[in-house]
């Protein structure tokens, strides 16, 4: 299961046999999470890095009134802690949406590989840039855009991210997601999801079926929310600007 954090690093960046070596030591135990579990909880002291390996996690806040708001996805090959072990204490709470499999990585293993191999290094910074650049993405969409294109726009995101990592058949892929986890992802509410989704499945875009979503015309889907995957800063992957991906250079959807 390591292969998603190797071939998530290698979107960014390449990586020698010893760069490989080194990665797949950080992965000793794999140990396996239930959905709806936190993994840790804000104001926790972090400790250990936490590496998703299969399945689904988020970062969310819960505000004294109950109402949750999600702030990432973590997918597999995600970290979901790279640097916040230097803070006292987590700000946020990091949890899983389905089962998943995760390692709990030592601070010291990471400060190690990244003193020793500078490829992995710069891939880990990529990592965290591409996190900053998604938070600001998902900022955009609660502040800029309709329901309709949040959530286009969230299915072609996580289309090209679990692509990156092997995670994508025939442009189907796993959506353990829920109505409320949209709804608390988008600030919307089940019935605007709901709503949403059933656009989009009356417009030919997606079909939804059993936990699993399946984007039925990619071109269409792109162009409806004007998807432009440059934030994402795929560089080895068939999205990226070392290809001729039309839809990516032009800097536009459709």
């Amino acid at each position: 299961m390591q292969d998603a954090l190797i071939r998530k690093l290698e979107s960014f960046e390449e990586l020698t046999d010893e760069d490989r070596g080194a990665l797949n030591a950080l992965v000793p135990k794999v140990r396996k999470v239930g959905p709806r579990v936190d993994l840790i909880h804000e104001g926790d002291p972090p400790e250990n890095v936490h590496l998703i390996l299969d399945g689904y996690a988020c970062r969310y806040k819960v505000l004294p009134d109950g109402q949750r708001q999600i702030m990432a996805y973590l997918v597999p090959g995600d970290f979901c802690d790279l640097n916040v072990f230097i803070l006292d204490q987590m700000d946020h709470t990091i949890g899983t949406i389905s089962a998943c499999q995760v390692v709990d990585i030592p601070r010291q293993a990471i400060e190690a590989i990244t003193a020793n191999h500078p490829h992995v290094t710069r891939a880990l910074w990529w990592c965290a840039l591409v996190d900053e650049a998604v938070l600001r993405e998902w900022l955009v969409n609660l502040g800029a855009r309709p329901a309709n294109h949040r959530i286009a726009h969230l299915l072609c995101e996580l289309l090209l991210r679990l692509e990156a990592v092997g995670r994508v058949s025939d442009n189907s892929y796993d959506f353990p997601f829920t109505q409320t986890d949209i709804a608390d992802t988008m600030g919307l509410s089940n019935v605007h999801v709901h709503r949403t989704l059933r656009e989009l499945r009356a417009l030919g875009l997606i079909a939804l079926k059993q936990r699993i979503v399946t984007i039925l015309d990619l071109e269409r889907l792109k162009a409806f929310c004007n998807y432009n995957p440059n934030y994402l800063h795929l560089r080895n992957t068939r999205w990226g600007a070392r290809r001729s991906v039309p839809w990516l250079s032009s800097g536009h959807g459709g």
